[in-house]
């Protein structure tokens, strides 16, 4: 077994290697607990990517 894991956006939930076409995931991600947080670590890279194109446009 492989030591990735993906979060699976169709069934909302974790999966080793063997799972859904990545096209219905995230990852690969090192642990089961960072894979789980995958929705959550795109959120705040996403925040942090409006942060910087504000700061780059002078909106903030």
């Amino acid at each position: 077994m492989s030591d990735q894991w993906w979060f699976c956006l169709k069934h909302m939930a974790v999966e080793p290697e063997e799972g859904c076409p990545n096209k219905d995931r995230m990852g690969p991600y090192e642990t089961r607990e960072a894979a789980a947080g995958a929705l959550r670590t795109a959120a705040e890279r996403n925040e942090a990517w409006a942060q910087k194109d504000r700061a780059w446009n002078g909106d903030d």
